[in-house]
């Protein structure tokens, strides 16, 4: 069984709600990182800005100096790092979303994403084969 914190990213990069979309384009590129977790005071997570909501807002033609909260989803999708992946996958397949932040005890431990739960359920597909070819070894045929 594969559980949310054994895949998830520990480093979870934010910024404050008060931020301008200018702001966040450039904390992501300078961190090399698709997503923001937007808070507020006392780091309380309350939405998150991607790559996506910034090129659409552009695209929009939204000022880029205006605010991230412009930005923000109805509410903030979260899991918990006891969950498994499985039902991490589902939340972000009916939610409609790539990264799901994830919380405890009302704290932001860390970050998940499509890509770790493709990564980790490659790394199960990869894991079984090798069971399955140590234990069949075909026999050795002499001509």
């Amino acid at each position: 069984m594969i559980y949310v914190k054994d895949i998830m990213t520990k480093r979870v990069r934010t910024i404050g709600s008060d931020a301008s979309i200018r702001d966040a384009a450039k904390a992501m590129s300078r961190w090399k990182i698709g997503a923001l977790v937007i808070v507020q005071a006392r780091s309380k997570p309350v939405g998150i800005v991607t790559e996506g909501d910034i090129s659409k807002s552009v695209a929009r033609g939204v000022d880029p100096d205006s605010s991230i909260a412009s930005l923000k989803r109805k509410s903030l999708v979260t899991v918990s790092p006891a969950e498994k992946v499985e039902v991490a996958a589902k939340i972000m397949s009916e939610a409609g979303i790539k990264k799901l932040p994830v919380m405890e005890n009302h704290r932001l431990v860390g970050i998940v994403t499509q890509t770790d739960i493709v990564g980790s359920s490659f790394s199960l597909v990869t894991s079984l084969k090798e069971m399955v070819l140590a234990r069949y070894r075909p026999p050795d045929f002499e001509l």
